[in-house]
């Protein structure tokens, strides 16, 4: 995408080490939501199982939305591709962290669930994440340097709320129409983000001024 507005230095941060540095932070951020998902899951039951678990999902994927898009000041494609650039750092740093967990730490945080859902691989959600990581931090950038480009400041809590608000529609509509494995729970809500993101996408882009 292009932008009609003036670059200065504080946007498109995409050096490398900036890029690294960050990708870190985010995964480490990232590997302890979800290690406390994972431990609150079979100690929670019923409405305060959804409401606990559920802020947890809501703040990770905050984070991974908006904290990229931030860190970079993404303004153009640059700094949209550098965000994209932490959100597969921040994978790869969960990869090492999660392989350490599972394999050294006696915790108990992981059970026999990944092998049942994986059709045999308890690795399986590691490309799967590298895939969804990259692509919700890459689109959480898109949507920031969109806003940005028509009122001169990123807005997170409009790409927040209005992506949860779509990924809550997507759900409904998935579960009412019958799509397989759909139902009003966190996991398909969790899975709703992803197209959910996409028409945010399609929104943002509405209004931008080109060149």
């Amino acid at each position: 995408m292009t932008s009609a507005m003036t670059l200065d230095a504080r946007h498109d941060r995409t050096h490398l080490p900036h890029v690294l540095r960050a990708g870190a932070i985010l995964g480490a951020l990232q590997t302890v939501l979800i290690a406390v998902f994972a431990f609150l899951q079979p100690r929670l039951a019923g409405p305060l199982e959804l409401v606990v678990l559920g802020l947890v999902l809501v703040v990770g994927v905050a984070a991974t939305i908006v904290l990229p898009g931030r860190w970079t000041e993404a303004r153009t494609v640059e700094g949209i591709s550098g965000a994209a650039g932490i959100g597969l750092t921040a994978t790869v740093v969960f990869l090492v962290l999660d392989s350490i967990a599972q394999i050294i730490l006696p915790s108990g945080l992981f059970t026999n669930r990944w092998l049942a859902l994986g059709g045999g691989s308890n690795w399986w959600y590691h490309p799967v994440w590298w895939m969804v990581g990259t692509y919700l931090a890459w689109l959480g950038a898109w949507i920031q340097a969109n806003q940005a480009a028509k009122s001169g400041e990123a807005s997170p809590v409009v790409l927040v709320v209005g992506t949860l608000l779509l990924a809550a529609v997507v759900m409904a509509v998935a579960t009412v129409l019958g799509f397989p494995g759909a139902r009003f729970g966190l996991g398909t809500f969790g899975v709703a983000v992803l197209p959910a993101l996409a028409v945010m996408t399609g929104l943002s882009l509405i209004g931008v001024p080109r060149r």
